[in-house]
């Protein structure tokens, strides 16, 4: 058996986990980071990444087969096709390269990584099953970044025709019929982009209405869309199994009825679970917060020197928070004061159109008492939007109405989660509606709709 011992010992190999070991390892903290599986976790490899790819690939073939029949100026193609299968290669080479940079980077900050599966003996030592045998590591810091894995449905469990994301992810052919099973950011993101590649998809959603964590007005713009596609969508439903016969899904109408659903496939995308068994958490005496682990503004657990981030921690489970949180972490490891406390985290989901949320909805702004300002700019008014006949949707600011401090930026259109980043800033940076509405925005850009939805809270928007 070997032994290594370092001074800070990260328990996988996601965002937070690998982010925590960069980050550490440069600023000369003996790391150790250990990953059952690939670099990268469930975000690079299952998740984030590939699924964008995806979406990307049924964009592409989308828009070929609507410009196969015709197109607002003039543009006329052939009827498109897809190698699935093909475009799945593709997919995986881009995760593999990203998977290299990663252990590229790793390696560059000093960092040493063990492959093999971890089975915590204390709060500072763990044992790895490795291809050459067992190794058991000490350190005097232990970073706990396992993640999280898809939920399933007591009478849904994964297997054959049940696939999780991680399934949909893996297809080679385009399902003829494929029910979807939760109507949440995962399964519409994928949902939608197996509709645009052909297949003939339902949605059942237990809720009242789609993506029930987000701000209906948002929500509306992608419902339409949705519709538009040929999905139907169940809300108020319950998924209760396979059908005994044939390949169908057995569903609860909202009225009470039983209804079977043709689905060749089912992806089951009901929510994620924090991953806390099979390494020996329970040898460790930490304090949980329902399913998570319990954490203060430092990432610290109830224990001296054992950390945690990520999905493990609680909501949202998102991989910019974890990475956030593991650079926190590695701070205060090496001595630093650093504490996780941002204004707000970017929330996005990738359907068609895209939404994004940072910072408060104008319910929740009335809820935490406050008297809010709100502009509502739509891209019905936007020149770029319009160039590029991509006009549905729009962008909404709420503000206090004392002092114009921006409490919370919304979107929801095409391309619109590449302005989460201005949106964040713009929250973190204490901006008022008067920094906002001042701020000279490129034009032709989509970006001008956030300086006119300013100008509109404060009276006097220039182009609407």
């Amino acid at each position: 058996m070997g032994e290594m011992t370092a001074r800070l010992l990260v328990i996988g190999g996601g965002p937070g986990g690998y982010a925590a070991a960069i980050r550490a390892g440069q600023l000369g903290v003996d790391t150790v980071l250990v990953e059952r599986d690939r670099l990268g976790g469930t975000c690079l490899n299952i998740g984030c990444i590939p699924s964008k790819a995806l979406i990307h690939v049924a964009e592409a073939f989308g828009r070929a087969a609507e410009q196969a029949e015709a197109s607002p100026f003039g543009l006329r193609l052939g009827r498109p096709s897809l190698d699935l299968a093909r475009a799945m290669e593709w997919k995986e080479g881009i995760v593999g390269r990203l998977q290299g940079g990663v252990a590229a980077l790793l390696k560059r900050s000093g960092v040493r990584t063990v492959h093999g599966q971890a089975e915590l003996l204390d709060g500072k030592t763990c044992r790895v099953e490795t291809d050459t045998g067992p190794q058991t590591i000490r350190a005097e810091h232990l970073l706990l970044a396992t993640g999280s894995e898809p939920a399933d449905l007591p009478g849904l469990p994964f297997g054959g025709r049940v696939l999780s994301s991680t399934g949909a992810l893996a297809l080679t052919e385009v399902p003829e019929h494929l029910a979807v099973v939760g109507a949440g950011y995962i399964g519409l993101e994928l949902g939608m982009a197996y509709a645009r590649l052909g297949a003939r998809v339902v949605v059942v959603e237990a809720a009242e209405r789609i993506l029930p964590a987000w701000d209906a007005e948002l929500t509306r713009p992608v419902l339409r869309r949705m519709e538009r596609l040929g999905m139907e969508v169940l809300t108020g439903a319950e998924a209760r199994g396979l059908a005994e016969e044939g390949a169908a899904l057995r569903v609860a109408t909202a009225e009470g009825r039983e209804r079977r659903i043709a689905a060749d496939a089912i992806l089951l995308a009901v929510g994620r679970r924090p991953r806390t068994r099979g390494f020996g958490l329970e040898r460790l005496d930490l304090t949980m917060n329902g399913p998570f682990l319990r954490v203060d503004e430092r990432c610290a657990t109830s224990m001296r020197n054992v950390w945690a981030v990520g999905d493990v921690t609680g909501e949202p489970m998102l991989a910019h928070r974890a990475i956030a949180q593991g650079e926190v972490v590695a701070g205060i490891v090496a001595g630093e004061r650093r504490a996780f406390d941002p204004v707000a985290i970017p929330a996005i989901c990738f359907t068609s159109p895209e939404v994004v949320a940072v910072g408060l909805s104008p319910t929740e702004a009335r809820q935490a008492g406050h008297e809010v300002r709100l502009g509502q700019f739509p891209f019905s008014a936007n020149g770029k939007a319009l160039a590029e006949d991509a006009e549905e949707g729009f962008v909404r600011i709420v503000a206090r109405a004392d002092n114009h401090l921006v409490l919370g930026i919304q979107a929801v259109g095409q391309g619109v989660s590449e302005l989460a980043a201005g949106f964040a800033l713009a929250l973190e940076m204490g901006a008022r509606l008067e920094d906002v509405a001042a701020t000279v925005h490129a034009h032709p850009t989509r970006g001008e709709a956030v300086q006119e939805a300013a100008r509109m809270a404060l009276g006097h928007a220039l182009h609407l």
